[in-house]
């Protein structure tokens, strides 16, 4: 059985670069749906936002998915770690 990645090392991925937290976790297709959905979401947000909000506020919906991704793959690495010290702590 192959070790996971470290789950802090996933954290930092995520943190950067949406989607590749997944990407490490070895769910590639995951990671391209949150991709997708940061952008419909964000392209949807930057579209029906008032003139006078902030950028961020424009971008509000792809920053949201965005923090989804970053909590899910470091949740994930931390279990799918969990299990591996278990599977080695039990043989």
């Amino acid at each position: 059985m192959k070790p996971p990645v470290n789950p802090r090392l996933v954290l930092a991925v995520a943190l950067l670069l949406p989607g590749m937290g997944q990407v490490l976790n070895r769910q590639p297709v995951r990671g391209l749906v949150f991709v997708c959905f940061a952008v419909l979401l964000g392209g949807f947000t930057l579209k029906t936002a008032a003139p006078d909000v902030s950028f961020v506020g424009k971008l509000a919906g792809a920053i949201f998915v965005w923090a989804m991704a970053v909590l899910d793959a470091y949740k994930t690495a931390k279990i799918k770690d969990a299990v591996w010290q278990h599977a080695q702590r039990n043989g």
